[in-house]
């Protein structure tokens, strides 16, 4: 016979503690309740936790918690270090940290896990084919993760210089493929890559 586990949760809404009963399923009993995100937060008091272990979860210390949490950069490509977004499970933002280091240490780890894992990163080291179709690019390239074939709506809204020779490209499914130095990259590949810049 499985056991469920079950808690009691302890939820603030409109500035007031509410808490529930035993419940055996917290996320459908947290949907019911709508929250409101505090103004100001004092970042030291930031709690970040997984708890089952593929669910990301944000304490507030005294204040709120939140059952489903989303870590985001708000400058990916200018200041991927800073600026950090905590959303809660419908998107809308808690909070923002200036400066990640402003946590605790477990928290930090974290958000670099967190972050990581968000804007993973393919590292081209060689372009086999280029072919442009009506404005659409499709490309086959080589990774540091394998051989990889991705799709280009608009090449030139989905590239970013990050340097002189070094260049980031975004699918049409978010996923960013960086070229870190094209001095790096054969001449065919360059060659490739310039067809469609």
């Amino acid at each position: 016979m499985g056991l469920r586990v079950k808690r009691t949760m302890e939820l603030i809404v409109d500035g007031k503690a509410k808490f529930g009963s035993v419940v055996t399923d917290a996320l459908e009993a947290a949907r019911s309740i709508a929250v409101t995100h505090p103004e100001k937060v004092d970042h030291k008091q930031l709690r970040l936790f997984h708890e089952p272990p593929w669910i990301l979860r944000m304490t507030i210390v005294g204040e709120h918690s939140y059952i489903k949490v989303q870590v985001v950069r708000t400058a990916p490509l200018s200041d991927p270090d800073h600026y950090i977004s905590f959303l809660d499970g419908n998107g809308e933002e808690i909070c923002l940290v200036r400066d990640p280091a402003e946590l605790d240490e477990a928290s930090r780890q974290i958000v670099r896990e967190e972050l990581n894992r968000r804007y993973m990163t393919a590292m081209v080291q060689h372009i086999y084919s280029v072919r442009n179709e009506l404005g659409v690019s499709y490309f086959d390239v080589q990774t540091d993760r394998g051989r990889r074939e991705f799709v280009m709506q608009n090449v030139q809204e989905g590239s970013r210089w990050l340097g002189e020779r070094r260049i980031l490209l975004l699918d049409v499914d978010g996923n960013r493929f960086e070229i870190p130095d094209l001095d790096a990259l054969d001449k065919r590949s360059v060659k490739l890559l310039k067809l469609v810049l």
